[in-house]
């Protein structure tokens, strides 16, 4: 299936809703709504929010964000897929234009923070050819924290 992914502004009402999904689920994955180590995104420090819509209805399936944190190194945010939604590949595509997008401004190092609460996220992480690495940034001392990285420079492909 093909998706529309496309960029929209931080506080766009559907944007804004999936993200709200987001935080509900992992408040009760978590059992708490104190479980994000750092500074929220916010439209002041992501450089590209994207929503991807199933093209038969419109309706958004799935979100994600690039914050950039060096020169040649951003950071995924915000990355979710609706329920319903979910084993299609639509969080492939999304992971895909987030990555493109990251080449296209000259990134080539991608990082992301997720949890052990969340033993889906990071096997689907490895599966796209990200590795674990030491926890970085804000991230450094957290027990709620698992971070991953991926070179966009090697040779290395995700598993099909």
């Amino acid at each position: 299936m093909t998706w529309i992914i496309e960029a929209r502004p931080w506080d766009d009402a559907d944007g804004t809703a999936l993200r709200a999904a987001q935080r509900t689920e992992l408040d009760a994955r978590y059992g708490t709504g104190d479980h994000e180590p750092g500074t929220p995104p916010s439209a002041a420090d992501i450089d590209l929010f994207l929503v991807a819509a199933d093209p038969a209805t419109g309706h958004p399936v799935g979100c994600g964000a690039l914050r950039r944190l060096t020169t040649g190194t951003a950071e995924v945010k915000r990355m979710y897929v609706a329920p319903g939604s979910r084993g299609s590949g639509v969080s492939t595509a999304i992971l895909r234009a987030l990555e493109q997008a990251a080449m296209d401004r000259g990134w080539t190092t991608i990082r992301l923070e997720t949890g052990p609460a969340q033993p889906d996220a990071m096997r689907f992480y490895e599966r796209e050819g990200y590795h674990e690495i030491p926890l970085f940034g804000a991230y450094i001392g957290s027990d709620l924290s698992v971070c991953y990285e991926r070179s966009l420079t090697t040779a290395d492909s995700p598993a099909s």
